[in-house]
Parts: C-alpha cells; sequence; structure tokens
C-alpha cells in the first residue's frame, strides 16, 4: 500500500477547503482511486494477453 505522501498528488486533486470531511476521508478516497487504477491496468493487461490472435492483429493496424 502506498503512504499518504506517495498519494499527495491525488489528495490534492480531490482535496477542499470548502468540504466538511477531514483529511483521513481524503486519504481514504486517493487510496481507493490509486487502487482502481492498478485494477484497470492489470484487467488491460489480462485482456490484451487473452485475446484471440486475430483480435490482436486486427489491434496492430
Amino acid at each position: 500500500m502506498k503512504t499518504k505522501s506517495e498519494l499527495q498528488p491525488i489528495i490534492d486533486k480531490i482535496a477542499s477547503a470548502d468540504s466538511p470531511v477531514g483529511m483521513d476521508a481524503v486519504y481514504v478516497h486517493a487510496l481507493i482511486l490509486d487502487k482502481l487504477e492498478q485494477l484497470e491496468r492489470r484487467l488491460m493487461a489480462l485482456e490484451t494477453s487473452c485475446a484471440p490472435v486475430s483480435d490482436q492483429a486486427a489491434d496492430a493496424y
């Protein structure tokens, strides 16, 4: 799991001075978004590796 400092760019994007929630909630949201991005990359890699040869050839053009 990443540290809060590693997630600071995401925290900065979603933080709001007008928000009634504390930094812990923002940190949790940043962790969730980071994990979703990781899962998306893994899913894309799996889909690419499992695609039929004909689909992979079509994607090359």
